[in-house]
């Protein structure tokens, strides 16, 4: 918080990092589809433990994020077309 005015403050904004960004992404899509961590992890990496190792500080690789970040928009875009028809 950085202090304005005598009594005024301004909340400091400060840009995600790529890991918290896909963090975030990662949580909203469990809740909205009701898909466990271990679940999203095997069919994204193939690997279970992949949501609680971000969870506890791991960087994915950039390729490893990018995969993520297709599975989750192809998912969402596949259930849109399936409730549009």
């Amino acid at each position: 918080m950085e202090r304005i005015g005598n009594n005024e403050f301004r909340v400091a904004h400060h840009h995600l990092s790529g890991r918290a960004m896909l963090i975030r992404s990662i949580e909203k899509f469990l809740r909205a589809y009701d898909v466990s961590a271990t679940t999203f992890g095997r069919l994204t990496v193939k690997d279970p433990r992949f949501v609680y190792d971000l969870r506890n500080g791991r960087e994915p690789r950039p390729d490893t994020e990018a995969r993520v970040q297709a599975f989750i928009a192809g998912y969402e875009a596949g259930r849109e077309t399936t409730h549009a028809a």
